[in-house]
């Protein structure tokens, strides 16, 4: 598979750092075509006005956040805005939902913006709403043309969403539209952050509009629901929103524990309600499981989203998906993709000096050294590849076919521990 110059140096990049490229990752992902046939069919039902969810389970080095950066890489080129949103400690109380509202609406990305995009969004919609306009025989020169889109846009926003909406919104929209008209650029840049969920908005511009403080937590969805529809409005097929690292909860106080599962019930119940949107979750087997800290101590979300199984068999289908770990001919497989899409300078002499053979021997001694517990290579492997990469790429000298030493791993704590011997997870949630 082809991809950019950019795209390529991107994903090495980031593989150097031991980190998850965020594009070009389609180019070395194997063995997960079960996993992403499933995304596909989820990403037609939102696509045809239906809302819905997944769970992606797997143990550490499964590759959830790989599979949750390719869902968004397929959610985008189906035609979705997408936004990829990581559980954190600091800043992001999962059951805080004017938090989530402004890390998905800061997150929004499109084929043409990474991060952002709320601003071109809404320009897409005026756009089509002026087209409109124009096509039933208004007059765009008109002194009454910009109040006609006004009153347009309101009457837009208000069917799709079924007036569920609050007014406040479409105020803001209104507000937006008008400064721009008027090239109030400061203006129109302060109610298009209130509209992100920014707590940080300049007084005048908020009073002027006829709104009042910022958006609080009980709004956020009821704003997210808008936000989906101005998306479809503009274009696109809908909203994915990738939600990564949801074990993080587990580490919270209890009483914070006990909201932000709580949080994630609502929004669990919610989602089928709110059309054209997808919400791609992950998570380890211990966060759904554990009866104390995990999804599973809230009765009403564990009945909403256990998994299913028969006779130790679980479909694709379900609300968790589950991630298989890697096994040494998915390794090596991987390795050979990446061997390929490597930048060299001198190709000829790279694919001379690792040559296949070489990369089977780099995955068995991979595979002993972390006694065979392949859940835990990924990472440091990669990290390792590409380093063996760059020193062939380099140094015309340097032939690992005669000169391959592994040296010390850079390892985490986490891989540290499984190379003891320690359960990965359990050493990760505090008590």
């Amino acid at each position: 598979m082809n991809i950019s110059t950019e795209d390529t140096h991107h994903v090495f990049q980031n593989l150097r750092q031991g980190t998850v490229p965020s594009r070009g990752i389609e180019a070395f992902a194997v063995g997960i075509d079960g996993p992403r046939a499933e995304i596909r069919r989820l990403l037609r039902l939102a696509g045809h006005r239906d809302g819905a969810f997944k769970f992606l389970r797997g143990d550490y080095g499964c590759g959830k956040t790989f599979m949750a950066h390719l869902a968004m890489h397929d959610a985008l080129q189906e035609g979705f805005v997408t936004s990829f949103v990581v559980v954190s400690d600091n800043d992001l109380h999962f059951h805080r939902f004017d938090e989530l509202y402004r890390k998905v609406i800061q997150g929004l990305a499109t084929p043409l913006c990474e991060r952002g995009a709320l601003g071109p969004i809404i320009d897409r919609w005026i756009a089509a709403v002026e087209d409109s306009l124009l096509e039933s025989g208004e007059d765009e020169q008109a002194p009454g043309f910009d109040q006609l889109v006004v009153d347009k846009l309101g009457q837009d926003l208000r069917a799709r969403t079924q007036g569920r909406v609050p007014h406040e919104m479409s105020r803001a929209l209104a507000a937006l539209f008008e400064a721009r008209q008027r090239s109030d650029f400061d203006t129109a840049n302060s109610l298009l952050a209130w509209l992100s969920g920014s707590t940080n908005v300049g007084h005048r511009a908020v009073k002027d509009a006829g709104l009042k403080g910022q958006i609080e937590s009980d709004q956020a969805l009821s704003y997210l629901r808008g936000i989906v529809e101005i998306i479809r409005a503009a274009g696109y097929k809908g909203l994915t929103i990738v939600v990564d690292e949801l074990e993080t909860v587990m580490r919270q106080r209890g009483d914070t524990r006990s909201k932000t599962l709580n949080g994630l019930r609502q929004i669990i119940d919610l989602a089928p309600d709110l059309a054209g949107l997808l919400w791609v979750m992950t998570g380890t087997p211990l966060f759904f499981d554990d009866r104390a800290k995990g999804i599973a101590s809230l009765q009403p979300l564990h009945d909403r989203v256990k998994l299913e199984s028969i006779g130790g068999r679980t479909s694709l289908r379900g609300a968790q998906l589950v991630l298989t770990p890697f096994d040494e001919d998915r390794l090596r497989e991987v390795a050979r993709k990446l061997r390929e899409l490597y930048p060299a300078e001198d190709r000829e002499r790279f694919l001379l000096r690792i040559p296949p053979a070489l990369l089977d021997r780099l995955v068995e001694e991979f595979t002993t050294g972390f006694g065979g517990r392949l859940t835990s290579i990924p990472r440091p492997f990669l990290k390792r590849l590409v380093h063996l990469f760059d020193l062939v790429d380099e140094d015309p000298t340097y032939d690992p076919r005669v000169d391959l030493h592994l040296g010390d791993l850079d390892l985490n704590d986490r891989e540290r521990a499984i190379l003891r011997g320690d359960d990965e997870e359990e050493l990760f949630v505090d008590g």
